[in-house]
């Protein structure tokens, strides 16, 4: 792929290069206020930065341009195109490749549309506002009513899952987080400093998750959805949910709304997830702290709660959202949520064995003798990773003892939260990456025990802090083990196939800042605009295990950037990528990477990466979104590709009555997250 197509170069100042309308709606402008994490525990940045240059320089020799990649551009809707992709040299390399990752990959672009590869056909599954739920209306941008929308699919899908559906041929449940919600893009003339009770009412029906059944066309891999399914469900930040595991009926989790803390009332932010071996789903709520207001507890400092009024102003309207109020309230967000897809009139769970913060999601796998652990990133700057061991082990088929056993599997076992060493000496680590004398870059790390849950109640390993409070306050039970910083800690994905673990490391552009923390040996650059993605291998690769070793699988960015590394793999056949999100396998063992804020000038997009062979690091680009668009999801099966279209046109000076994206229902119609499906036009399997 050399000498393609010059990268497209951006000077946006906002965090990961998003626009200022998504710091302000997604995260409530993290990045842009105080770090929460004061600590002075150990920097992964540190670790890594020496290793980093040494593979820099044993690969410079093939540094030769910057990469890209070829590919066709399909527009879903009828929207037009609102830019067209630089000019450039554009060579189509051949389709060789790993096996699931033979495509002509796309080349990076600014395309107003969803760019595929070329021999692939796409289309929109469902779209915000369109009835799942008996009784509820068609999508109407004039007559919208929280009625309506807790009938209707939610805004900002996020995660995705796709669960088979025995006894309906060609039919699947489709599971989906809806994050967060945009109102200035969700209702004409909003007015951000006066919402109406209605417009609030709305966005609360609008978050949440929604399950809806699928069906498959059978010549193609397209999906359409089955409304009013019995098994479709909405979930809303009003449903009832139960709290469970070991902080369960806490005094720090009771409200005036539930004195017995063992029932919450919503979720919010929910970002990735993960499906069990048990056939339910999990999925992370991640800043749950920008929804409340007046916050002055130094424990609510610690979650980035702020001290003043919040942006969608939702405490005038719910006392709940007020700290001030209800202090306890906010301890009830930041779980890890459990959903039965199959079961339309359970109750979701919290689960508090998983510790509260800011999860990005929550993936699984089960040790030797049948017992879960998951995996779970704390999505901030200089925060950290951690992992369940569970205790019970996975009863098989699906009676309903089976079901009830396997839905408490999560509330018993070990939180643990991941401490990474270097192998090099501190002295031959400056921050310039120099090259260590050993010339290798490897590490390890343990997982450090911060409580145990069992049957007859949970104990603490953390000095100074009741077990209650390591699950309330995790991250400051993190804060007091010497857990080690990360480069917000993104979706971790254990790879089926060999074992190793996957951890997305999105971008810090404060390491090194002011008084942050610098490069000692564990993350690649200081002012980190373009992330990377660290590789574990647990102990005699068992789930299990109390130790690890780490290694840097890839460094985002330009490849023609001798800090960037591709798993060794030569760096003019790669795709550039920026900014890894949320990560997926394939049947394969390939890892698939969606990208959140690219800082290269190219819209994000999803990319597929070998992890083994003589092809590992074998970066390709498969799709990218449109206008303002994150890449969500993603779910790769064998014949389709699925990804949610996040916020599209959610750029600086949007509204509702001024889209600046005409995606997905052309030139000035409003803008609705949706979820597409890709798959093959000649039907064969995705990339073979």
């Amino acid at each position: 792929m050399r000498n393609l197509l010059p990268i497209i170069r951006t000077n946006d100042s906002h965090s990961g290069g998003r626009s200022a309308l998504t710091c302000r709606f997604r995260c409530g402008d993290a990045c842009f206020h105080e770090v929460p994490n004061t600590t002075a525990n150990p920097y992964v940045g540190d670790v890594i930065a020496g290793a980093l240059s040494r593979r820099g320089v044993m690969r410079a020799a093939a540094v030769v341009t910057a990469a890209a990649a070829a590919g066709t551009a399909a527009s879903v809707a009828a929207a037009p195109q609102a830019e067209a992709a630089p000019a450039g040299n554009w060579h189509k390399p051949t389709d060789k490749g790993a096996r699931g990752l033979r495509f002509t990959p796309v080349e990076p672009n600014t395309d107003d549309v969803v760019t595929i590869p070329e021999g692939y056909g796409q289309n929109i599954v469902i779209r915000w506002g369109e009835p799942i739920l008996r009784g509820a209306p068609a999508f109407d941008p004039e007559k919208q009513s929280a009625k309506a929308q807790a009938g209707q699919f939610g805004y900002n899908c996020d995660f995705l899952a796709l669960l088979p559906l025995p006894g309906e041929r060609g039919r699947q449940v489709l599971v989906a987080n809806h994050e967060y919600t945009d109102e200035i893009l969700m209702f004409r003339g909003y007015d951000a400093a006066n919402p109406t009770k209605e417009q609030v009412e709305i966005a609360w029906a609008a978050h949440g998750l929604s399950a809806v059944v699928v069906e498959e066309e059978r010549r193609t891999g397209k999906l359409t959805p089955v409304s009013r399914h019995p098994l479709n469900r909405r979930v809303t930040a009003t449903t009832e949910f139960r709290i469970t595991g070991p902080a369960a009926g806490s005094d720090l989790l009771k409200t005036s709304a539930d004195p017995t803390g063992r029932k919450a009332f919503g979720t919010l932010n929910n970002c990735a997830g993960g499906v069990t071996p048990w056939g339910t789903t999990l999925h992370g709520e991640e800043n749950f702290n920008q929804y409340f207001a007046n916050a002055t507890r130094p424990t609510d400092k610690r979650y980035g709660i702020g001290t003043g009024a919040t942006e969608r102003k939702w405490e005038r309207f719910d006392k709940r959202f007020d700290v001030a109020q209800e202090p306890n309230e906010v301890h009830r967000f930041g779980y890890v949520v459990e959903l039965d897809p199959y079961d339309p009139d359970s109750k979701p769970r919290k689960h508090t064995g998983l510790g509260r913060f800011k999860h990005e999601g929550a993936t699984v796998r089960l040790t030797d003798d049948g017992r879960p652990v998951v995996y779970s990133g704390d999505d901030e700057r200089f925060d950290y990773f951690y992992k369940f061991v569970g205790s019970k082990r996975m009863m098989k088929g699906n009676s309903r003892a089976a079901r009830e056993h396997n839905l408490s599997l999560l509330d018993e076992g070990t939180l643990y939260v991941a401490k990474l060493t270097g192998d090099s000496p501190a002295i031959e680590i400056d921050g310039t990456g120099k090259l260590p004398e050993d010339g290798e870059f490897d590490g390890s790390g343990e997982w450090i025990p911060l409580a145990t849950a069992t049957s007859r109640g949970a104990v603490s390993h953390v000095e100074g802090m009741t077990a209650e409070e390591v699950y309330v306050f995790t991250r400051l039970a993190g804060d007091k083990v010497g857990a080690t910083k990360m480069d917000r800690p993104e979706d971790i994905e254990p790879n089926p196939h060999t074992g190793k673990v996957y951890v997305a490391l999105t971008n810090n552009t404060n390491r090194g800042v002011g008084t942050n923390a610098k490069a000692d040996e564990a993350n690649p650059r200081n002012a980190n605009k373009h992330g990377h993605i660290l590789e574990l291998t647990e102990s005699w690769n068992r789930a299990d295990a109390t130790r690890f070793a780490w290694s840097l699988f890839l460094v985002a960015g330009d490849p023609e950037d001798p800090a960037t590394y591709f798993a060794g793999f030569p760096k003019d056949d790669v795709s550039p990528i920026s900014c890894p999100d949320n990560v997926a396998f394939d049947s394969y063992g390939n890892l698939w990477i969606s990208t959140d804020g690219a800082q290269l000038g190219s819209h994000d997009g999803l990319f597929g990466v070998a992890t083994r062979g003589d092809r590992r690091g074998e970066l390709k680009q498969f799709l990218t979104v449109p206008k303002g668009a994150e890449t969500c999801g993603p779910l790769v099966q064998d014949r389709r590709v699925l990804v949610a279209v996040q916020h599209p046109g959610e750029l600086d000076g949007a509204t509702a009555e001024k889209p600046l994206s005409a995606w997905p229902d052309g030139p000035g119609k409003m803008n609705r997250p949706a979820v597409v499906a890709v798959w093959r036009k000649d039907g064969r399997d995705i990339g073979i």
